[in-house]
């Protein structure tokens, strides 16, 4: 039966292990950690417009369908609810044309600071 011999020298896995812990990605020296940034990685705008376009997708809807179904419609829920998913759906492209909005802004900053500099 042959057996391996681990020479004193040669560094087994464990070894290797600390060594890519303490000179990890976020490491500079091994040993020393740098400090991370704590900042959102979600700007505070754009969480509030989702919160908002989140409320609007449920209450218009609803609200459209219980506003409706009684008054515009007497009493046809088959009415009412078509219009209530049209509003849903209005929102939802609202949505997507405020985030293309934001996206092109971005971009169009980003090309602003670049030929300044």
């Amino acid at each position: 039966m042959a057996t391996r011999r681990i020479i004193s020298t040669e560094r087994t896995i464990l070894d290797k292990d600390d060594d890519d812990i303490n000179t990890g990605p976020n490491t500079g020296v091994a040993g020393q950690q740098q400090s991370s940034s704590t900042a959102p990685a979600v700007p505070m705008d754009v969480i509030l417009k989702l919160l908002a376009f989140t409320f609007a997708m449920v209450v218009i809807p609803i609200g459209s369908y219980f506003v409706t179904v009684n008054t515009i419609f007497r009493g046809n829920s088959t009415y009412a609810g078509g219009l209530a998913a049209i509003m849903a759906n209005v929102v939802l492209v609202g949505y997507v044309i405020v985030a293309m909005n934001e996206d092109q802004s971005d971009q169009l900053q980003a090309k602003k600071g670049g030929k300044k500099d």
